[in-house]
């Protein structure tokens, strides 16, 4: 049994891809005369009877047959067809006698430029949207094919295309949210492997997500403006506080946060590994993502081989958090043909954030003097022993001496609590001897 939802997909295909090449026959025949269409139009129809017939009769339904005849005989002078075979010709292929998808067949046209010419020709003035709305019938019939069930296969393929393009747009839908900065995703193939355009600011604000556990909170240039301070007219005004809207599950966030940090360690970024040391020589959480571009246009021969290649430009990026606080994009870019000249790869902007490590640990240390609710629920109940690991218990990492720690820190605790208990009991005990008055007089001398 068909699937209902069969004849749903293959009418929005039609529609969908109808629109492409009725914008496509507007943008070509829109600003020109109406003899100067119908001279574009016959560049693209075979010199046959059939052809020129079908074609000028679908654009000019009501012409006479004189008008007709003089028509076919300028554009086939050497055949000068005879007045009976005009009058056959143009009985045969009048607008009523054929459908207009079989018209544009005849014709060798896509039926829906047929359509368009012989629009514009009665609404020289229509506009794109116009025409749209004016042609959704003959849009779904122009696709009439599609529907026949001997077409199967031929149906599948265009389902699976709306069934991916719906899938796009499910994964633009979620990336916007995590604040992606175009209106739109290119439903392709290296789109689907990640390889999609992005602004630093915007990589920035996902990792900002990431490392708030999931939470986008809005992004703030200006915290506060104060007028004319220190006079009668003083104005202070404060950016209103905004709630975070969680975009993602703290679980992914987590498991997310502790891949950027695996990137920094072991991975493409790992020479920034012990970059960001306090004071006292205990490491800050780096993680971070590495990206490389080489981008180029090639150009490919039937047999596989490059035929040419033409540099467009060249990018590396390394976008990355510094602790609980910190994080950001470093972008290395070469546009246009000197990019050529260039072979760097995002090892450049990991060793730039390197460089300026020295500079920015002042301000990171800081701003952990403040409390962060990030590193209090991670630390909270950490000893001092067990505070070695907790910049790898924030990130989510394997803590392999925090069991032992543990166990030492509630022993001393327990330790701690049985030598109070014996001091307690000792002071009770003296006092029980005393009796309740206390010390006695006999006692005091």
């Amino acid at each position: 049994m068909e699937d209902p939802a069969r004849q749903d997909y293959l009418s929005r295909f039609a529609d969908r891809e109808s629109r492409v090449f009725l914008n496509h026959f507007y943008s070509k025949y829109h600003d020109k005369e109406p003899q100067g269409q119908l001279q574009l139009l016959l560049q693209s129809v075979q010199p046959s009877p059939k052809s020129l017939a079908a074609a000028y009769r679908s654009i000019e339904p009501n012409a006479a047959i004189g008008e007709f005849s003089a028509f076919l005989r300028s554009r086939m002078p050497s055949l000068n067809p005879s007045e009976q075979e005009i009058q056959k010709l143009y009985g045969a292929y009048g607008p009523t006698s054929w459908d207009l998808q079989s018209r544009g067949y005849i014709a060798g046209l896509h039926p829906l430029e047929l359509w368009l010419v012989a629009y514009l020709r009665l609404h020289p003035k229509a506009s794109q949207s116009e025409v749209i709305r004016a042609s959704a019938k003959e849009r779904q019939e122009a696709y009439r094919w599609l529907f026949k069930t001997h077409r199967k296969n031929a149906q599948d393929i265009r389902i699976r295309s709306l069934l991916e393009l719906e899938a796009f747009i499910e994964i633009h839908r979620v990336w916007k949210r995590l604040g992606y900065s175009f209106d739109s995703l290119v439903p392709s193939y290296a789109t689907a492997i990640g390889s999609s355009a992005d602004r630093p600011a915007s990589l920035a604000e996902l990792v900002g997500i990431i490392l708030n556990d999931g939470i986008r909170y809005p992004v703030v240039l200006v915290d506060e403006l104060r007028f004319a301070s220190g006079t009668p007219y003083e104005t202070l005004l404060r950016r209103k506080e905004f709630s975070g809207q969680r975009v993602l599950l703290a679980e992914i966030a987590a498991v997310v946060r502790r891949a950027l940090v695996d990137v920094a360690e072991r991975g493409s970024a790992q020479r920034i590994r012990g970059a960001f040391l306090r004071s006292d020589r205990t490491g800050i959480v780096v993680g971070g993502k590495t990206g490389t571009g080489d981008n180029r246009h090639d150009i490919y021969g039937r047999d596989g081989q490059r035929i040419e290649s033409r540099v467009i430009n060249r990018a590396a990026v390394f976008v990355f958090f510094i602790g609980d606080r910190f994080f950001g994009t470093i972008t290395a870019y070469v546009p246009g043909r000197e990019a050529a000249n260039y072979g760097f790869t995002s090892s450049l902007p990991v060793q730039i954030l390197k460089i300026m490590a020295p500079t920015l640990k002042p301000m990171i240390e800081k701003a952990e003097s403040i409390n962060s609710p990030l590193k209090d629920q991670a630390c909270a109940q950490l000893s001092s022993l067990r505070s070695l690991d907790a910049p790898r218990v924030w990130a989510n990492l394997p803590t392999w001496w925090a069991g032992l720690w543990e166990r030492i820190n509630i022993a001393s605790f327990l330790l701690w609590v049985v030598v109070l208990a014996i001091a307690l009991l000792r002071v009770l005990g003296e006092r029980l001897q005393e009796g309740p008055g206390g010390r006695s007089d006999s006692g005091r001398a």
